[in-house]
């Protein structure tokens, strides 16, 4: 789950990491009064969507002046911000941060995700912090890494190497040290899975302050933390992502063509593989599940169908707890009750898959059975090419 901005930097505030002195405004009148309370020139006004790259796409602007104020905040407020990690749909403006113009001598860039490979939480930095932190990565060298051991944590040592590998002085070394350690306290009493300063600056003044951070939550922890719970905005979310999560069901929405319905990560994985292999590519994961219901079959199949992108229904199903008889009524229902133009191939093995492909034999419906997942391959590579 990811949240805004300005609900970040409350809780950066929490864990003794500064920020700059700003108010969150969802009104033209809401910006002019913040900016009064602010009380100095320039302001900087921050569009509020989940997403980076917003300066470059226009959603930060620097007020030299109050009477600017007003007009700005009511171009942005009700808009749709299209940044490269958008998407051309773009995120919708309903709020906007007001902050405090810095004096910004330096610039950095501090995170903190999961290294899956290792097992373990990294510690990232680099010196060249901003909006082309990007570019980094064209000089990997400049990228400092300190990998943290679960068992036993971050070290001192550790902060005091990642500080030394920074450059940074004595005065300022003091300041990092608890703005890591602060940022690693979040990291795990939130369970997180990313926290990032960019870019935290060191001002003119000589303090470090996060300029702009971003936190993502695990959403499978989310039940220990009602507070995290409630920043969530749907608004934010794709939609059919918004209501496979109302039906408990896994769905990513990707940039492919063929809509997946299986039961279980491993076949997902496997079926997406098989997708790429006929040489199309998956529109989304959908997996309804070991122990899926009628309705939920339904549901899943309403979700893909709801996806402009999909030309073709791929439902790929071993049945165990979730039997080939249950997703076979609730596949058939949904399309008698659907208009369903892209056609659907469908695969079953497993618990009652004779009863199952009866079902869907005798349902006076166009689906496609395959009886292996080559013949479904082969199934929907031909499909493609005449799917509208």
């Amino acid at each position: 789950m990811k949240i805004y901005e300005y609900q970040a930097k409350g809780l950066f505030r929490t864990y003794g990491i500064a920020v700059p002195n700003g108010a969150v405004a969802r009104s033209p009148q809401e910006a002019v009064e913040a900016g009064k309370d602010i009380g100095t020139v320039p302001l900087v006004i921050k569009a509020q969507i989940h997403a980076g790259g917003r300066g470059k796409a226009g959603g930060i602007k620097i007020i030299d002046n109050l009477e600017e104020v007003a007009e700005v905040a009511s171009r942005l407020l009700g808009a749709r911000l299209v940044t490269p990690q958008t998407g051309a749909e773009g995120r919708p403006v309903s709020s906007l941060l007001i902050e405090e113009m810095l004096r910004v001598d330096r610039e950095f860039y501090i995170g903190l995700t999961i290294d899956r490979a290792r097992a373990s939480v990294v510690l990232l930095g680099s010196t060249e912090g901003g909006m082309d932190i990007e570019k980094a990565a064209e000089t990997p060298e400049k990228v400092l890494s300190e990998w943290i051991d679960p068992g036993v944590g971050l070290r001192p040592f550790q902060v005091s190497r990642f500080c030394y590998a920074l450059g940074l002085d004595g005065k300022v070394m003091k300041q990092m040290s608890a703005v890591v350690g602060g940022m690693y306290r979040l990291f795990v009493d939130k369970d997180c899975s990313h926290v990032e300063i960019n870019p935290l600056v060191l001002t003119q003044e000589g303090r470090l302050v996060a300029l702009d951070g971003k936190i993502n939550f695990d959403d499978n922890a989310l039940f220990r933390h009602p507070d995290v719970a409630s920043l969530r905005d749907p608004s934010q979310e794709d939609p059919l992502e918004v209501e496979a999560s109302r039906q408990n069901l896994n769905y990513i929405k990707l940039r492919g063509s063929v809509g997946c319905m299986v039961n279980g990560a491993g076949l997902a994985m496997a079926t997406m593989d098989l997708i790429k292999l006929t040489g199309a590519e998956p529109a989304n994961f959908l997996d309804v599940g070991g122990g899926a219901t009628e309705e939920m079959g339904r549901a899943g199949l309403r979700i893909l169908i709801s996806d402009p992108d999909v030309r073709v229904v791929f439902i790929n199903i071993f049945g165990g707890i979730l039997r080939c008889d249950t997703l076979a009524k609730g596949v058939t229902e949904a399309a008698r009750e659907l208009d369903i133009r892209a056609p659907v191939v469908i695969r079953l093995e497993g618990t009652n898959v004779e009863l199952g492909r009866q079902i869907l034999a005798e349902s006076g419906l166009a689906f496609h059975a395959a009886g292996s997942m080559k013949e479904a391959g082969e199934m929907v590579q031909r499909l493609l090419k005449t799917a509208g």
